[in-house]
């Protein structure tokens, strides 16, 4: 019998927004700082990473070849352009940190410090929609076997467990989008999902808040794919005090999938961002309502 293997880069780190600092506030565009660590009673202690959910776009599947030799198939990351049907996770706001080089950022991107996600802010408590249909993987503070972590998570979590430093990480979901992409949510108040939960595009799945080390109410959303490649590396200091693993699986800009990215991107306004696109769209149908008239009018 031939021997097939799939192999899919699903490599395990912890995101620790919570002491990694992220963040900007909600009018602090371009700012990097940290500050206002919640903090409550403690969690139990976590030792090892728990087993995750199988993630079917990861999972090895038998492949049969014609001459029965061993097959290694190697799972990439889908590219960008083949995202769709993504939404907005909050439908006001600004845009307070895009994805992008800043001088106090935690990650790494081609020797620069980095922002590994987008930043939107609009108000305390805010409700929060998924921004994809897709399968909840983790769902409050435990969230760090699933954000694409490259090493080993035991260090880090000892230090965790040792300093009783569980509740000073932000609420954090993540959901696996069903085309090969996470997406990530940060700092929430509260969430309102749980692991293995199925949901829609728009559905809600937490409120805004400031949990972990976060000036000020807002969403941290990221988006990779686990069988991404690519690396961005963690900050020294960072990798010194939380003992995290060195490399985390390279995000993409979130925007490059939101509609009208591009337009929140230079005004840093989520509705302009999508007003933008509903224009557009009753455009284009008005253009085809018209071009359906003008081939009937032929017709006739």
């Amino acid at each position: 019998m031939a021997l097939v293997v799939v192999v899919g880069l699903t490599l395990v780190v912890p995101l620790a927004f919570g002491y990694l600092g992220a963040a900007g506030g909600p009018f602090q565009p371009l700012a990097g700082g940290v500050a206002g660590a919640v903090s409550g009673s403690h969690e139990p202690p976590r030792t090892e990473p728990s087993s995750p959910p199988v993630d079917p776009q990861i999972a090895p599947s038998p492949i049969v070849t014609p001459d029965g030799s061993p097959t290694i198939v190697v799972r990439s990351a889908p590219p960008i352009a083949s995202l769709t049907g993504y939404q907005w996770p909050i439908r006001q706001g600004r845009i307070s940190l895009p994805f992008k080089a800043i001088p106090g950022g935690t990650r790494i991107k081609d020797g620069k410090l980095f922002h590994d996600g987008v930043d939107m802010a609009s108000f305390c408590g805010a409700p929060v929609g998924a921004a994809h249909d897709g399968v909840v993987l983790a769902a409050g503070r435990h969230f760090d076997e699933q954000v694409g972590w490259i090493g080993s998570l035991l260090p880090y979590f000892y230090v965790l467990n040792s300093r009783h430093m569980w509740n000073d990480l932000p609420n954090v979901v993540v959901i696996d989008d069903g085309n090969g992409y996470r997406s990530i949510y940060a700092h929430f108040r509260d969430v309102t999902v749980s692991v293995g939960q199925a949901v829609r595009a728009g559905e809600l799945i937490g409120h805004e808040g400031a949990t972990g080390h976060a000036s000020g109410c807002h969403v941290h959303f990221g988006l990779f794919s686990p069988f991404e490649t690519k690396t961005f590396g963690v900050r020294a200091d960072i990798l010194k005090r939380l003992k995290v693993p060195p490399f985390e699986i390279a995000r993409i800009d979130p925007l490059l999938v939101l509609p009208g990215g591009d337009v929140a991107l230079r005004t840093r306004q989520i509705a302009a961002a999508i007003a933008a696109v509903n224009a557009e769209a009753a455009s284009a149908a008005s253009a085809a309502d018209a071009a359906t008239l003008g081939v009937r009018a032929r017709d006739l």
